[in-house]
């Protein structure tokens, strides 16, 4: 895996994203952070990460909106979009419907509370 791949992680927990983009980082991975989806999206405009790992409960604005906002813009729908939320086992990726009745974009979902193990694994897939 090559570390010219730049990594977003989202997360308005800094606890969080200091574990996640740890662990990146030793699995060779060039990381960016943010704490809510209004910096995250200024962020991705001049940085341009090739994936972003987002939490959906967030201040300012969360992640479902984030992530449409992302794969109906020219300049950033490219970017994987993979949202983390604690009621990912209700959430069908065959056609992105939260069980809250919201309809997402996003690329993957990982569950919380997370597995570092099974996050790598999603986030290499999705890079593949």
């Amino acid at each position: 895996m090559s570390n010219d791949q730049l990594i977003m992680v989202v997360d308005d927990d800094p606890d969080l994203v200091e574990s996640v983009s740890m662990r990146l980082v030793n699995d060779g991975f060039r990381v960016t952070k943010a704490y809510d989806g209004v910096e995250a999206k200024e962020r991705m405009m001049e940085e341009k990460p090739q994936l972003l790992i987002l939490d959906v409960m967030m201040p300012r604005k969360n992640g479902y909106v984030l992530c449409d906002e992302i794969k109906k813009d020219e300049q950033l729908k490219d970017i994987k979009v993979l949202l983390l939320t604690a009621v990912a086992e209700a959430v069908s990726s065959t056609n992105y419907t939260h069980r809250d009745g919201i309809t997402t974009l996003a690329d993957d979902f990982i569950p919380k509370p997370l597995d570092l193990d099974k996050l790598m694994e999603i986030v290499r897939d999705n890079l593949e």
